[in-house]
Formats: structure tokens, C-alpha cells, sequence
């Protein structure tokens, strides 16, 4: 079994002063250097959180992000090694996996924001407080994350695992969501393989709907609904794409995506802290299989969002069950699935690929 206790990480200082945490596998010591970069402390202004009323749901404005970085050529990649500490994110000569505060943050600031869902009487914003951290793969801009090895893409499940448990014990963090956006018609605008983490102080929209769902579900069939899903997969048998221990990967029943896979554990965990180490390995050698799965299915690499669906131990989130979701826009090997006024207006998915299909294609890969 790789070793599965999360390494302590390196901690450090941006120039701008945000924080920056080195993750090394064994046997391995990374060696940050002083930033030297002449970056100023918050030069954007802050974001907003704006209530929708027609909608109860909350809106990030960050127009910050206009400011981003945008498709540099490879040998200005902000997420490369830089040993000099005036060219990087990463001042630092070589990497395993890295985590830092995003410096074109969505949400940033600590602090207990406080929301609601009826705004009668009530401002309809506040700061746009929360958390947005960057996750760097490797230090190989050409690789991926299913082309690491073993250990190494064990290490990022771990750091996912750390940053889970720290944000979620911060004041003010409602849900922790670790994803990755990979390939141009996704809107990648860094190539270099990584992902992000945010904070919410908010429960999104679509985590409160499938808990809403799995509340009365429970109350009507005294069950989860996520676990019988998963049993009614299994036993069905026709979009499962593989299957262990601990693990079962399926495309579901009523996918909205042209390619969509979901992965979830084969007993009930709200979160990465509360699978164990051995669930933790078949975890990633799952997901690593799928995404290498994803990545035949044509002759190039399948841009793709891959996303935790993670749930904090509490009362309102009792049902919420732990898993990864992997989607892709791509229809054909030729086309795109472009969410156009019945999906972006109404919220009405049309899939142009049929679920059996899809997980027949995958199963034979």
C-alpha cells in the first residue's frame, strides 16, 4: 500500500503575501526560494456576493478576474518551476504538488459573511468573502493528471484531503469544492495541469437541490437516495463503467452531458476525511483509469471538468454522499455540446449521446 499519512507541507509567502504550501512525496525535499516579484498586496478590488431574488441563489461579481492570465506561451507558464523567484507562482527549482491562494481570487478574506435566503429588510450584497486556492499537479507542463503515477497521484488526493479538512474547519466556509477545468473548449487559459479548490460561504445551487432531494427521499423511503442510486446502478449493470472494492464508476441514468461519468464509494462518506486509506488508494487508481479511459475515446486528449461533490459533517448536509463527477462538452470527435437557450436560460439538459451508449464505449476501452 503507498505510504497514506498527507505529508506535512513546506509553508510560505507570496510576494503579495498570500500563502503558498509545497506537498513532497517520500523521499523527496522541495527547496522555495524568496519571491521576488513586485507584486502589491490586494491590487484588485474586492469581489461581491449579490443575491438573486428571483432565484434565492447567490452571484459572485469579481471583476478582477478580467485581469487573469491569459494562454502565455510555455516558457512563461506562471505554474513552471521558477528557481529564480521573479518569473513563477512557485519560486522554486523543482515540485511535486503545490497549492497557493489564487491571485485573480473569486472569493478571498476571512470572515463569518453572514447570508440568508429571504433578503426582506436585508442588504442584497456582501464582501465576497471565501477561499480560491490553485493546485498544481506536477511540475511537467506536458503531463496530466492521469498520466502521473501511482504515488504521485495518490499525493494529490491527500492534499485535496488537507485542504478539505483545514477549509472546512475556517469560520465563515460552507462547502469546499476541488475541481479541474483541462483543454481550450472548456475556457482553460493555463495549460499547465492543475486544479483549484474554492471555499464557499454559501451552499451552491446545485449541492442545496440534490440535498433537498436526498431529504425527501429519506423521509419518503427512509433511505439515502444516494446510496440506493449507486445499488440500482450496480444491479442494473448497463452504464457501469468499472467497479472494486470500494469503488463504482457509471455513467448516470440521466446524464446531462455528452460524456459524463460519476464516481462514488461503495459505502456512505460525506467527504475525502472520512474514507480510509485503503478506499483513498482505489479512489485514485478509479479515477485515474477513468480519466485515461476518457482520454481514448478520440485521438485527442478529451477536454473535460472534473469536480468533488463534498458535504461538511452537520445536520444539514447529514445525506450529502462524497463524489466525483468528470464531464466533457465533447459530443463527437468533431463536435461540441454547446449549452444553448434551453440549458442556459430554462435549466432543461438535452443529451445528444445516450448513457448506455456512452458507458459501452467506455466499458470496451
Amino acid at each position: 500500500m503507498i505510504p497514506t499519512t498527507t505529508p506535512t507541507p513546506i509553508r510560505c509567502r507570496l510576494a503579495d503575501g498570500r500563502e503558498l504550501l509545497f506537498f513532497d512525496l517520500p523521499g523527496h525535499r522541495s527547496a522555495p526560494v524568496p519571491d521576488r516579484r513586485p507584486l502589491r498586496p490586494d491590487p484588485h478590488p474586492p469581489s461581491q456576493l449579490r443575491y438573486d431574488r428571483t432565484t434565492g441563489e447567490w452571484v459572485i461579481v469579481a471583476p478582477a478576474r478580467q485581469d487573469r492570465t491569459y494562454k502565455p506561451p510555455a516558457d512563461r507558464c506562471p505554474l513552471c518551476p521558477g528557481p529564480t523567484g521573479q518569473t513563477s507562482e512557485i519560486p522554486a527549482a523543482a515540485y511535486d504538488v503545490v497549492v497557493f491562494e489564487n491571485r485573480f481570487a473569486s472569493l478571498s478574506g476571512a470572515g463569518d459573511t453572514a447570508l440568508w435566503e429571504d433578503t426582506a429588510g436585508q442588504p442584497l450584497s456582501v464582501p465576497g468573502r471565501g477561499r480560491c486556492e490553485v493546485v498544481c499537479f506536477t511540475s511537467d507542463h506536458t503531463g496530466s493528471f492521469a498520466s502521473l503515477d501511482r504515488p504521485h497521484a495518490r499525493l494529490v488526493v491527500d492534499v485535496w484531503r488537507h485542504r478539505t479538512r483545514d477549509l472546512l474547519s475556517r469560520t465563515g466556509i460552507e462547502q469546499v469544492f476541488c475541481f479541474e477545468n483541462r483543454g481550450e473548449e472548456i475556457g482553460v487559459t493555463l495549460t499547465h495541469p492543475h486544479g483549484q479548490i474554492y471555499g464557499y460561504p454559501f451552499t451552491t445551487p446545485r449541492t442545496a437541490a440534490m440535498l433537498r432531494r436526498a431529504g425527501a427521499y429519506r423521509a419518503a423511503a427512509g433511505t439515502n437516495m444516494f446510496d440506493d442510486i449507486v445499488r440500482d446502478e450496480v444491479r442494473d449493470g448497463t452504464r457501469v463503467v468499472a467497479r472494486t472494492d470500494g469503488f463504482t464508476a457509471f455513467v448516470p441514468y440521466a446524464a446531462r452531458w455528452p460524456v459524463e461519468v460519476h464516481i462514488y464509494p461503495n459505502r456512505f462518506a460525506r467527504n475525502l476525511s472520512e474514507l480510509d486509506d485503503t478506499e483513498l488508494d482505489d479512489f485514485t487508481e478509479l479515477y485515474r483509469g477513468v480519466l485515461r479511459r476518457l482520454d481514448r475515446i478520440y485521438d485527442a486528449p478529451l477536454p473535460y471538468m472534473a469536480a468533488l461533490h463534498q458535504y461538511a459533517d452537520t445536520d444539514a448536509q447529514r445525506d450529502g454522499y462524497f463524489h466525483a463527477q468528470v464531464i466533457s462538452t465533447r459530443r463527437s470527435a468533431a463536435k461540441l455540446k454547446y449549452l444553448a437557450s434551453s440549458e442556459s436560460v430554462m435549466g432543461a439538459f438535452i443529451n445528444d449521446v445516450s448513457p448506455e451508449s456512452l458507458a459501452a464505449t467506455l466499458r470496451r476501452l
